[in-house]
């Protein structure tokens, strides 16, 4: 179902099919003496005094044989992602009742939250955030579109869309459509020419192939992707949109696009999952997108690594010993701890490329995590306090929760190899995503500002959640976005 927004200057309200007015939190409808509907006061009145649903945050009742009311509770002041919760739950409603055309008036909207100037583009973004669906392969698709039409009484004004809501929903279901891709179809190779497009919304855009990664010494990230017959690729994507010349903010994302595990083979159940083993460079890509298309004033970029881990008579073998871009040798006892290959040789390429103030990397890194946090919370490991406070209130801000987890120079021991300089795994087990993170860490070598989000509870979801309507989450896109809009713009 498609949302289908528009804005004009007072039609006749005979019309009017379904009208959508908002109340405070007992139902009273402010500004509806202000239209026509003010004739029926009374009987609105009495109807939704008699609603058994009365305690329901959304009722719908007739005005006549005709016209419907669908009346929302609303409280003024609350905050941003409420009111896209109750733009969500709103769309839930209509979708459910089979709802098309809607009429909001700007009357009822501006004197029910007089305070928020920008209530129904929050409201609106949180119906478009749930809207979405990946129905690309479906040969019967629902055509069914949602017309919305906002009536303003005087005129309409010149500038009524937020760009950085427009923005934010273009990057958010873009790394929804990439995750969403089947294995078949966002293979590296595709993957890195759909990155390469965004360079006309003002990217600069770099993709390093296989021979030019050889040449710079990512012995990591190529061994992950030696079983391919498709390639292995390291992207950046620059935005430049503050004239000085600051360090750049650096997000770097695991762009492994489907996991098999390797040689130590993933079991058959749920790997058709693994296409999304890719969710965190999606995010950055996403991210990068929509600072670009709302001219976000500050310099970043996002650096992605991209492979396929795959089972051949050429596949990385347990065992084998790599030497990564920092020139730290790595045992592989795992092939199936792939990710953490591909972030190595990323993030010393980052760090030592571009020299950021800070890098902040994405991964559905570890299985780990899920089972101390679920799906509730991405795990944060960090080198820096004030970075980890910042991502932490800005995952509050827009419900894109972390859960801070500890590191400790203890647990470098746990992946001390006799053979090579670190090895992949824990080798006495336990503190798997804790020593994962701890492995990154050992990348940064300048000791940049550092954050590591582990996303792998949250990049996908069977069932859905407040703003999303199952499947790709696009979980870091909301989260970073407000992380530059709230501290570094």
């Amino acid at each position: 179902m498609s949302i289908k927004i528009s804005y004009s200057k007072g039609i006749s309200e005979k019309n009017i099919k379904n009208y959508v007015l908002f109340s405070n939190d007992d139902f009273k409808i402010n500004g509806l003496a202000k239209l026509s509907l003010s004739k029926n006061t009374n009987q609105i009145n009495k109807t939704i005094n008699s609603n058994k649903s009365k305690k329901k945050d959304i009722i719908s009742f007739n005005v006549n044989s005709d016209q419907k009311i669908i009346l929302i509770k609303t409280k003024n002041n609350q905050g941003s992602t409420e009111n896209e919760k109750k733009g969500a739950n709103f769309f839930n409603f209509i979708k459910s009742n089979s709802l098309t055309n809607l009429t909001f008036f700007d009357v009822n909207i501006f004197e029910t939250q007089n305070k928020n100037k920008i209530f129904i583009e929050e409201f609106l973004h949180g119906m478009q955030l749930k809207s979405y669906e990946f129905n690309k392969y479906k040969t019967k698709k629902d055509m069914l579109d949602m017309n919305i039409n906002i009536v303003f009484r005087k005129k309409v004004p010149k500038k009524i869309k937020n760009d950085r809501f427009t923005s934010l929903l273009e990057g958010t279901n873009f790394t929804k459509d990439l995750v969403s891709e089947p294995g078949n179809i966002l293979h590296p190779d595709e993957y890195a020419k759909r990155i390469l497009k965004l360079k006309k919304i003002g990217l600069k855009i770099k993709v390093y192939n296989e021979k030019e990664l050889k040449k710079l010494g990512m012995g990591a990230l190529l061994g992950v992707g030696q079983g391919s017959v498709r390639g292995s690729y390291l992207v950046t994507m620059e935005w430049n949109g503050n004239k000085s010349k600051s360090k750049p903010l650096a997000f770097v994302g695991k762009g492994v696009c489907f996991d098999t595990g390797g040689y130590s083979l993933k079991p058959a159940r749920f790997m058709e999952d693994m296409t999304y083993d890719m969710a965190g460079s999606a995010a950055v890509v996403g991210l990068m997108k929509t600072l670009a298309l709302r001219k976000a004033k500050i310099n970043a970029v996002g650096v992605v690594g991209l492979v396929e881990n795959m089972v051949s008579g050429n596949a990385q073998r347990p065992g084998d010993i790599v030497k990564s871009y920092s020139g730290k040798t790595i045992e592989v006892l795992n092939t199936d701890a792939e990710g953490r290959l591909v972030l190595a040789d990323a993030l010393t390429f980052t760090e030592k490329k571009f020299k950021p103030k800070f890098i902040v990397d994405l991964a559905t890194l570890t299985g780990a995590i899920i089972v101390s946090l679920g799906s509730e919370y991405a795990g944060l490991f960090s080198n820096d306090d004030k970075l980890s406070k910042q991502l932490l209130e800005a995952g509050e801000r827009v419900d894109e929760k972390l859960w801070r987890m500890p590191l400790h120079k203890n647990f470098d021991k746990l992946m001390n190899s006799k053979n090579a300089d670190m090895q992949n795994i824990n080798y006495v087990g336990g503190a798997g995503s804790t020593t994962a993170a701890q492995f990154l860490q050992r990348f940064i070598i300048n000791k940049t500002p550092w954050a590591h989000l582990d996303i792998a509870g949250m990049a996908f979801s069977k069932y859905g959640g407040a703003l999303n309507s199952g499947g790709a989450t696009a979980y870091g896109v909301r989260l970073l976005n407000k992380l530059v809009e709230d501290y570094y713009e």
